[in-house]
């Protein structure tokens, strides 16, 4: 039997599931099996009450979840400015890397004046367009419940959140400005991103990146699960949930 890596991370959105959407069952079956046997770190752009109601909520659900499974599980919304770990029945905040007060002025302000300037600012949405998560201000073009077909349609190249994202960058060089899902900018505190979040299992785990492996299917250059690639750790890439479930359960029977 092939051994598996002591960590396998996750991207959360078109990785584990469409976009703001619970995991399938077929997702959340493969998922259960494989935090039965090795440590799971689902990292994401989406705040904690997102990961609540796409995984946590569909785990709780789950009879054969133990504490013991969940003492597994690693959680790092926005992108791992923030750590989540299960101790005594509950999660606890292992860390949070908030913005200043300042800091989410300056990247609220950016974001909305340099879309608007780039008519980018949709005016009939599906929620807000701008979010303060405290650790991250994410900018969703279409709103946070934009159905995944109008995203998808939204931005098909990857040119208008490149544009944007480009612009807000070049206001706020003291931020670390990135392409989020397929509608959205996120911005957080400067060197924080996906591959600061991997780090930072390192040091909580004590398990080396040697031993990692990610699943993501943004690793181009352009997409904000690339800074894992570029790191070092080993990676895989998927288009969409369903591929990633195929390969958990080619990988579980090995």
């Amino acid at each position: 039997m092939t051994e598996l890596p002591r960590i396998v991370a996750f991207d959360l959105d078109d990785t584990l599931a469409p976009s703001k959407s619970p995991l399938d069952p077929r997702m959340l079956t493969v998922f259960t099996r494989l935090l039965e046997r090795t440590n799971v770190a689902v990292i994401s752009g989406g705040n904690f009450q997102q990961f609540e109601s796409q995984l946590v909520s569909q785990l709780d659900a789950v009879e054969s979840v133990t504490e013991e499974s969940l003492g597994r599980l690693h959680l790092l919304p926005t992108c791992g400015t923030r750590y989540e770990r299960r101790e005594g029945g509950r999660w606890v905040t292992v860390y949070q890397e908030d913005l200043s007060e300042q800091e989410r002025r300056d990247a609220l302000c950016a974001l909305r004046e340099e879309a608007e300037r780039l008519e980018l600012w949709e005016r009939e949405t599906w929620g807000e367009i701008l979010e303060d998560r405290g650790s991250q201000i994410t900018f969703s073009a279409l709103g946070q419940r934009a159905p995944v077909e109008a995203k998808h349609a939204w931005d098909p190249t990857g040119a208008k959140k490149s544009a944007l994202r480009a612009a807000v960058a070049a206001r706020l060089p003291h931020l670390e400005v990135r392409s989020g899902g397929s509608t959205s900018v996120d911005i957080t505190r400067r060197g924080i991103d996906k591959a600061y979040g991997m780090q930072k299992l390192v040091e909580h785990t004590g398990v080396p990146l040697d031993d990692m492996l990610f699943i993501g299917d943004r690793l181009d250059e352009d997409g904000n699960d690339y800074p894992v690639l570029a790191l070092g750790v080993a990676c895989h890439a998927v288009t969409g949930w369903a591929e990633t479930a195929a390969y958990i359960e080619a990988l579980i029977a090995e």
